[in-house]
C-alpha cells in the first residue's frame, strides 16, 4: 500500500472514502462533500453505517461514526468498509480527513484499511484478490496537514498485526516450533533484529527442564527463540525491555488431554505470535530502546515419551516443580523463559503473554486480558495504554495468600493448583516464583481476547491482541 497527499479531487479517479460524524437529531442540513449532498433521512452519520454515491467516474462511500469514536471502534469501522466493500474499490483510492481529525484517529483508520485485506481461507483453491493489495495500489490522503508519517505508521501496525493474524490462525501442521524459528530469523533479518535459536540438544545443555519436558511427547523438535533489538541510532540511557510469549504450536492437554475446544488449540500460542508481532513492529519503527523477547515453542502432544502428571522436572532455574496436569504447560516454558531472560540478559521491565487459562476467561469473559503485577506504575502504564487503543487489561491480585495453591509435598512447587477456583491467580503466582522478586514484572492472561469470534469470519480466529499493546507501551516508556 502506498501513499501519498492529494487537496484537491479535479483530476482524481477512483474511489473516495469520507468519514461523517452524526449530524444533530438528522438535521435537516444534508452532510456535503465535493458537489455531492446526501439528505439526513437517507444517511446521517450513525455510527456503523454508510452510504454510497457515484459521481463523475468517482464511487463516493460515506461512513458513518456515530457522535463520538474510540480508537477501536473506529479501526473496525474502516476494517469493515475495506473488507465488505472492496468490489467497490479500485486500484486508486482517497481517504478524507476531516480538519478535526488526530493523529491517532488518522491512524486507526489507515491500519483498519489494510486490515481489511485479511481473509481466512487461506487454502481456498478459489480466492479473490483484495485491491488494496495490487503492486500498483495507491491510498491518497486529501487534507489541509501532511498526514503522511501517521499513515506510514499506521500500516506498519496493520503489517505486523496482519503478520500475527497467519500465525495464529494457520493449522499445526503449518506452524510448528522449527516453522516459528525459521519465521523469526528471516523477519529479523528483515526488520533489523538478531535471532538466536535453540534446538533440543542446546535446551538441554543449557538446562531448560521445564520447557523441553512440555515438548517430549511430539516429533516436532521444541525450539527457544531469543530475539534481540537494538535501536540503529544511539540512545543515551537507553530503557531495556523483556519480553516472553508462550509459544505452544498446539495443545492437546498432554496425557491429561482435553475434552472440550481442542480444535481451537492451534490458537495457544497467540501469546507468542504477540511477542513476534511486536519484535517486528518495533524493529520497523525503529523505537529508541532496547528489547529481548523469548517465545519458547513446543507442541504438548500425547505419546510414550510424553511427561506424566505426578512427575517431578527441573527448571532453568534449578527449582523442581511437581506435575499436576499435564495442561497446564504454558506456564512451564514460561517458567524457563523467564528464568533464562533475567539471568542472561537482566532486563529494567518483563512483560509476559500467553493464553493461559480458562479462569481468565471466566472471569472477564471476552472483553479484557487479565493483568498481573505488583508495579503500581507498570500495571497504570499498561492499561492506559491498553485503554487507547482498545486491548483492555484490568488487574486481578497477587496476594501472598495465594502461595499455598502452588506447595508441593515433594518438590519446591507444583504446576496446578487441582482447585475449581482462583486459577488465573494460582498460575501467575506460579509465574512470579520464577521472576526472582524482579520490581518490574507484569504478566497478561490474554485468553480470552486473544482468539474468538467477530463478523469477519464464521470460525474464531486470531484478534492480534498484544502486538500493538506492548510496542504502545514500550513506546511511551
Amino acid at each position: 500500500m502506498k501513499t501519498n497527499t492529494v487537496v484537491n479531487l479535479d483530476n482524481f479517479s477512483g474511489t473516495i472514502l469520507i468519514p461523517a460524524f452524526e449530524t444533530y437529531s438528522k438535521s435537516i442540513v444534508p452532510i456535503a462533500f465535493n458537489g455531492l449532498e446526501i439528505v439526513s433521512k437517507v444517511f446521517f452519520g450513525k455510527k456503523d453505517t454508510h452510504y454510497l454515491s457515484e459521481k463523475d467516474n468517482n464511487t463516493y462511500i460515506f461512513i458513518g461514526l456515530g457522535k463520538t469514536i474510540d480508537y477501536k471502534s473506529l479501526k473496525t469501522i474502516f476494517r469493515r468498509i475495506s473488507s465488505k466493500q472492496k468490489d467497490n474499490f479500485s486500484s486508486n483510492v482517497a481517504l478524507f480527513i476531516p480538519e478535526q481529525f488526530t493523529q491517532d484517529q488518522v491512524e486507526a483508520m489507515i491500519s483498519g484499511l489494510l486490515l481489511g485485506t485479511y481473509d481466512l481461507g487461506h487454502f481456498k483453491t478459489e480466492k479473490k484478490e483484495h485491491p488494496f493489495l495490487d503492486t500498483d495500489f495507491t491510498l491518497n490522503l486529501i487534507s489541509e496537514k501532511d498526514y503522511l508519517a501517521t499513515a506510514k505508521k499506521g500500516i506498519k501496525i496493520a503489517k505486523a498485526q496482519l503478520a500475527t493474524y497467519n500465525l495464529v490462525d494457520l493449522p499445526p501442521n503449518t506452524i510448528n516450533p522449527k516453522y516459528l524459528a525459521n519465521w523469526a530469523k528471516e523477519t529479523g533479518e528483515k526488520y533489523g533484529f538478531e535471532v538466536e535459536v535453540l534446538g533440543y540438544e542446546a535446551s538441554k545443555i543449557a538446562g531448560l527442564g521445564a520447557f523441553l519436558a512440555v515438548g517430549k511427547g511430539s516429533e516436532n523438535e521444541p525450539q527457544f527463540i531469543i530475539m534481540n533489538y537494538i535501536p540503529a541510532a544511539e540512545v543515551k540511557h537507553i530503557k531495556h525491555i523483556g519480553l516472553v510469549g508462550k509459544g505452544i504450536t498446539f495443545d492437546t492437554g498432554g496425557l491429561n488431554i482435553k475434552t472440550a475446544g481442542m480444535v481451537h488449540m492451534k490458537c495457544d500460542m497467540a501469546g507468542g505470535g504477540a511477542v513476534l508481532g511486536a519484535m517486528q513492529l518495533i524493529a520497523d519503527l525503529q523505537l529508541p530502546v532496547k528489547v529481548t523477547a523469548i517465545v519458547p515453542c513446543a507442541e504438548n502432544s500425547v505419546d510414550s515419551k510424553s511427561f506424566l502428571p505426578s512427575d517431578v522436572i527441573h527448571s532453568y532455574s534449578g527449582h523442581s516443580i511437581e506435575i499436576i496436569d499435564t495442561d497446564a504447560e504454558g506456564r512451564l516454558v514460561l517458567a524457563d523463559g523467564l528464568s533464562y531472560l533475567i539471568k542472561n540478559f537482566k532486563p529494567e521491565y518483563i512483560v509476559d503473554i500467553a493464553t493461559l487459562t480458562g479462569s481468565s476467561v471466566g472471569t472477564f469473559g471476552y472483553e479484557c486480558g487479565a493483568l498481573f503485577t505488583n508495579n503500581e506504575e507498570l500495571s497504570k502504564k499498561l492499561q492506559e495504554n491498553g485503554d487507547a487503543i482498545g486491548e483492555r487489561l484490568w488487574p486481578l491480585p497477587l496476594w501472598d495468600v495465594y502461595k499455598s495453591d502452588i506447595e508441593s509435598d515433594i518438590a519446591d512447587v507444583k504446576n496446578y493448583s487441582g482447585k475449581p477456583v482462583a486459577g488465573a491467580i494460582s498460575a501467575a503466582k506460579f509465574l512470579e516464583y520464577f521472576t526472582q522478586e524482579h520490581k518490574a514484572w507484569a504478566h497478561l492472561d490474554v485468553a480470552g481476547v486473544a482468539f474468538g469470534d467477530d463478523e469477519f469470519a464464521k470460525s474464531k480466529h486470531a484478534t492480534g491482541y498484544g502486538v500493538h499493546l506492548l510496542t504502545k507501551f514500550i513506546e511511551n516508556l
